[in-house]
């Protein structure tokens, strides 16, 4: 079977990581954390999820003056061709992180939010998918021209009916869920350690559990499970074992530490999910 061919139109960040024994409550200051400088952004995450699975990716998106993820996407054989570069500062993303795998996470979206519709230009592809950190008329015009539209809903944003209404496929968690004006026709929801739910109009449909790992770092758990969704289901797998799939994926990004660097490849992905 071909490769499946994905689009993906998102966010670009460059990621400030500190790991710190527990996260600090507010107004508090906590010394002796490990700083990190490390390629993310949900959809550039997204974008090396999905290649190392095996599809073949395209990334548009909108980056500044700091290399640093364009170069990690050109590394796993991405086509970036349809990333924009200006003189100005990309996105980044401030994280804590602490021993128990927690993190709370701030972006400043930078390049990001500098992404326009006339900077589109989507390619031969089988599915377009998107996330909420570029804006929204981007969002909107990716979704027009997309064979199979893939939302992963987050953050949590209000978003126009008429964008879930378009959309074949919605991946979100429980709050992302609850921010959706109306039910999608197809929705995996996350549940974190207690895997995801397969949801057509509402109704479950399948549902699987990830395997058990030690959590230190959750940060792109997700983008893991919604390219492994993603990618599970062009290729023709039924929504229960693309589902399971999925899980595996972001349990073994969440098992290691960083956003890109964590990201399984599909010899990893077939060693856990064989009996």
């Amino acid at each position: 079977m071909s490769a499946p061919r994905i689009t993906v139109v998102g966010s670009a960040n460059v990621d400030l990581v500190a790991r710190c024994s527990r996260l600090p409550a507010p107004g508090e200051t906590i010394g002796g954390a490990a700083f990190s400088r490390i390629p993310g952004g949900k959809g550039a995450n997204q974008a090396v999820a999905a290649a190392r699975l095996g599809a073949a990716v395209r990334f548009v998106g909108r980056v500044g003056t700091d290399d640093l993820v364009l170069r990690s996407l050109a590394a796993e054989g991405i086509d970036v061709s349809g990333v924009h570069v200006d003189d100005r500062e990309s996105g980044v993303a401030l994280i804590l992180v602490d021993d128990e795998g927690e993190n709370v996470i701030v972006v400043a979206p930078g390049a990001n939010g500098r992404l326009a519709p006339s900077d589109l230009r989507i390619g031969d592809a089988d599915a377009v998918l998107c996330q909420l950190e570029i804006p929204l008329d981007v969002v909107a015009a990716a979704a027009e021209q997309a064979p199979f539209f893939c939302l992963n809903a987050a953050p949590a944003l209000p978003v126009p009916v008429e964008l879930i209404r378009r959309a074949d496929l919605v991946v979100v968690n429980r709050f992302e869920l609850d921010a959706l004006p109306e039910e999608p026709k197809l929705a995996a929801l996350t549940l974190g350690a207690e895997g995801a739910v397969l949801l057509e109009r509402g109704s479950e449909v399948a549902r699987a559990s990830p395997p058990k790992v030690d959590a230190v770092d959750g940060t792109a758990a997700g983008d893991a499970f919604c390219a492994a969704l993603l990618v599970s289901l062009l290729r023709g797998e039924d929504r229960e074992d693309a589902l399971r799939r999925a899980c595996v994926a972001g349990a073994l990004t969440a098992s290691r530490h960083g956003a890109q660097p964590s990201l399984p490849t599909a010899a990893e992905l077939e060693k856990l999910l064989r009996p």
